[in-house]
């Protein structure tokens, strides 16, 4: 039986405790691409192993996640969406059971490694499942998903500090069991039609495969490597080099393929790839901020990390409510100028960082995360709605995979390359190179804002159509 069998079955609406419960592993998958940074000296220290043998622990997870997600579409298409989803979030917790456990640094590897592969798809495939039938109506971002897709990786590094310290690098691991075991008993009140049925029509695409796994793998390698080695060396430039000439190499084999790994058809439209683009630069500046300032404020200023977490609570409130307004605003406003208008407030609150000094208050540096938060409201759902609001069912899959590929290379990118401006500067000189910082973000977002400028205005009238048309 193929998807198209299930087209129009009535599937009683998603409940408040269920969709908390979808929302738990993209929470835990987005925590632990970042919590386990601030453990790697308690680790290395208690395993007896050297620092960059333990940063594979983090470098693992990234790299395992980018070959999954090049299996994510394939999978949910041809098993079923809820089915995957609910197979990785067992998976999930069992390598968190196992990585809390591991006796050696090889065994944490290697199940780092497992936790990032198995915990890829619970992303794409939870807002595949929000937005479509029996999800959340009018194909709309629930300020829920907007809350996890950005607080989760800026509270990454404050849970694990608060982790660590109270009962070791264990915990940042072991804490996921528990929690994600709540996932998965709230997915009872689950229906269970929610989700892109299954389709045995569905083809896998080794050759596909292979070029955006490996691309995929090699770009998150560079970009990781760049912050710790720097751009020019052999280390960054070469895998990023090459992972960015495979990705070109994907999309040119995708186009002639009829069952794509991930099907990028939607960037055939002028207005979907100018998305594709603007989103990579939003995360370029919104994930490099929420992982930099941390170590701003503890780093610099001597915060705590429970200080710092305070600090960056708010902004995840503020950007469900630029959310909630910008899906508002998006029936009457067009695209293009909500869009525009995000950019620009994106930029003035990043002048803020031009004029961060080490006696800055704290609630200063928490007023401006806010300001960029309702920013970052306003452009990426308006974007993302645009890119899935035309889709039938059966390709939500591969549209929130792509959105989640160009996210985790935007934000890789944009970690690393503003890390690297930060990284070996003296305690004199790192004040400095936070206002270059604040300046390449005001740059980026103003090349950004004039990109949108290209967006129709018609695009805005995608957010009030309903996902599931066929």
């Amino acid at each position: 039986m193929t998807a198209s069998t299930d087209v129009g079955q009535e599937v009683a609406p998603l409940g408040a405790a269920a969709r908390f419960g979808l929302l738990i592993g993209p929470l835990l998958s987005m925590i632990d691409s970042s919590i386990v940074n601030v453990a790697v000296p308690d680790i290395a220290k208690e395993l007896k192993a050297a620092l960059d043998g333990v940063q594979w622990v983090v470098s693992g997870y990234l790299l395992a996640l980018g070959v999954a997600l090049a299996l994510t579409a394939y999978l949910a298409k041809r098993f079923g969406t809820l089915r995957i989803y609910t197979v990785s979030m067992v998976l999930f917790v069992v390598a968190s059971s196992l990585c809390a456990v591991a006796p050696t640094i090889g065994v944490l590897i290697a199940a780092r490694g497992l936790q990032g592969f198995v915990g890829a798809p619970l992303v794409p495939l939870a807002l595949s499942i929000l937005l479509g039938k029996g999800g959340m109506s009018g194909g709309k971002v629930p300020v829920s998903a907007a809350l996890v897709l950005f607080l989760a990786p800026a509270l990454g590094p404050t849970l694990g500090g608060l982790l660590v310290g109270a009962g070791g690098w264990r915990w940042i691991f072991l804490v996921n069991v528990p929690v994600g075991v709540v996932g998965l008993l709230l997915q009872i009140w689950m229906p269970r039609q929610l989700g892109a049925p299954a389709d045995r029509e569905t083809r896998f695409d080794p050759i596909g495969f292979v070029l955006l796994a490996v691309g995929l793998t090699a770009a998150l390698l560079g970009a990781t490597e760049g912050s710790s080695h720097g751009w020019d060396s052999s280390a960054s430039s070469l895998p990023l080099g090459a992972g960015l000439l495979l990705l070109v190499a994907y999309v040119r084999w995708a186009r002639r393929r009829d069952h794509p790994a991930v099907d990028i058809t939607l960037l055939r439209h002028r207005e979907s790839a100018l998305a594709v683009v603007l989103q990579v630069l939003c995360s370029v500046v919104a994930f490099g901020t929420v992982f930099l300032v941390p170590v701003f404020t503890e780093s610099v200023q001597g915060h705590s990390a429970v200080d710092t977490g305070l600090a960056l609570l708010p902004q995840g409130i503020v950007m469900g409510l630029g959310t909630y307004a910008g899906q508002k605003i998006s029936g009457h406003v067009p695209l293009r100028v909500l869009v525009v208008f995000g950019f620009a407030v994106l930029a003035a609150s990043s002048l803020f960082l031009m004029f961060l000094e080490q006696d800055t208050p704290l609630w200063v540096i928490a007023l401006m995360l806010s300001g960029r938060a309702i920013a970052i409201g306003f452009v990426t759902t308006p974007l993302l709605v645009a890119m899935l609001a035309p889709l039938p069912e059966r390709q939500l899959a591969d549209g929130n995979t792509l959105f989640n590929i160009t996210q985790r290379l935007g934000g890789s990118l944009g970690v690393s390359i503003l890390g690297s401006l930060v990284a070996g500067a003296t305690l004199s000189d790192v004040v400095g190179s936070f206002h270059l910082v604040g300046a390449v973000l005001v740059v980026i977002a103003v090349i950004a804002g004039a990109i949108a400028l290209f967006l129709g205005n018609a695009g805005h009238r995608g957010a009030a159509v309903s996902t599931v048309a066929e």
